[in-house]
């Protein structure tokens, strides 16, 4: 017997969404699904989601992608009840936004978006963000010897030192790990419990100088702070050989603005609640929370060099905080890079620098040479890779100096 009949392929199970006003405005989404998707996703307007996500069918989703510009702002209520919807059914949300305003953002991912992604979407990174979304969570491979080691007592009232670059590339960051780990380890009998925070959101590298993983943690954390506690914040750092905590920047990058004064106000409280030292790796740019780390500050490390970037950064900050009235008084200049000892022109070009800038500089550190890049990259402090190297011995020193400070301040209290 013979048949005529073709065999018809079986249709593609539906695996993701797009969910949107109107997806034609997102033509780059469209192209980016189809070359991650083929044809197993499907799109809905804003107003058929809630009903398609009650429906069975729902159950083989896996992802949606909630695509948005600033017209949408409006009808936020409703995108938010879309997300519950879609993590009541375990479905993984990812937001694509062009345009939209960072509180907005905020409340999004904090209702519970797990992914960001801006419009026009870069090249490959809607394609990166699925991958991320869809894999397993990673948290329980954290080794044992990083996971915290201590609880949330609050019984601390810490000493903030936030440390800020006044240019790409003039070592905060190394000053920041380095002189955590140095207050972390300046008394054997009675160690000081010390934080180290890495507050330059995108780009910040301290995770990379102590070789520790960045967690997905941090961005829950910093995404609801209003819901932080002292467990929670203790939950979400890392530990450096049992001796230095530090909250990494995120594992994503986010906008800089994404977070507010609020927030940071609250990571920086409790921090100092749980530890004795509070260090700050700052980004470069100023936003709008800055002025949260500098009220909080007892003393704001600026990194300088000899270098015009420095100056005429030096005096466009100097300038807008003595414009708005905010306390320059807390800066404290510290020039990386400085001359030697025996270098008498490199020092008289220090004292014109401050002079021309009307500011003293405090601090100067030695150039550490390209063995500091090389222990950076290792991913361990200058003390433990080479203590006898001449910038380790300097930060060394500042240490001695903050603690001794800080410890007759403390005599002088109590």
């Amino acid at each position: 017997m013979t048949s005529n009949a073709v065999l018809q392929p079986e249709a593609q199970p539906i695996v993701a969404c797009t969910i949107s006003r109107d997806v034609q405005i997102f033509d780059l989404l469209i192209e980016d699904m189809e070359t991650a998707l083929g044809e197993s996703w499907g799109d809905l307007g804003f107003t058929d989601a809630l009903a398609f996500l009650e429906q069975p069918e729902a159950n083989e989703l896996q992802f949606v992608c909630i695509a948005l510009d600033e017209q949408d702002e409006a009808d936020l209520s409703l995108i938010i009840d879309i997300i519950a919807a879609a993590k009541a059914r375990n479905v993984k949300v990812i937001i694509v936004a062009e345009d939209v305003s960072p509180a907005s953002l905020h409340q999004l991912l904090r209702e519970g978006g797990n992914e960001f992604v801006p419009y026009p979407l870069p090249e490959n990174e809607l394609s990166q963000a699925i991958d991320r979304v869809l894999a397993p969570p990673a948290e329980a491979t954290i080794p044992e010897r990083q996971a915290p080691n201590i609880k949330a007592e609050g019984d601390r009232n810490g000493v903030v030192i936030p440390i800020h670059g006044m240019a790409g590339g003039t070592g905060s960051t190394t000053l920041a790990v380095n002189l955590a780990w140095e207050l972390a380890t300046i008394d054997a009998k009675n160690a000081p419990r010390v934080c180290l925070l890495d507050l330059d959101l995108q780009f910040g590298s301290a995770s990379t100088y102590l070789d520790l993983p960045r967690r997905e943690a941090v961005f829950e954390l910093l995404s609801d702070t209003e819901a932080m506690d002292g467990e929670s914040f203790i939950q979400a750092l890392m530990t450096y050989d049992d001796k230095l905590h530090v909250l990494t920047a995120p594992s994503e990058l986010i906008p800089l603005d994404l977070v507010t004064s609020d927030d940071v106000r609250r990571v920086i409280d409790m921090a100092r609640a749980n530890f004795d030292y509070v260090i700050i790796d700052m980004p470069t740019t100023m936003v709008e929370w800055s002025q949260a780390a500098l009220d909080a500050a007892h003393v704001y490390f600026a990194m300088i060099e000899m270098d015009m970037r420095s100056a005429q950064n030096t005096l466009r900050i100097k300038r807008a905080l003595q414009a708005e009235d905010l306390p320059f008084s807390k800066f404290r200049f510290v020039l990386n890079r400085g001359p030697k000892f025996t270098d008498l022109s490199g020092k008289a070009r220090v004292k014109r620098l401050a002079d021309s800038l009307g500011i003293s500089i405090e601090v100067q550190l030695p150039d550490g040479s390209r063995e500091v890049t090389q222990i950076n990259d290792q991913g361990v402090p200058l003390a433990v890779a080479k203590p006898k190297n001449p910038l380790r011995k300097e930060i060394a020193k500042l240490a001695a100096q903050v603690h001794e400070v800080n410890h007759s301040e403390a005599v002088k209290k109590g």
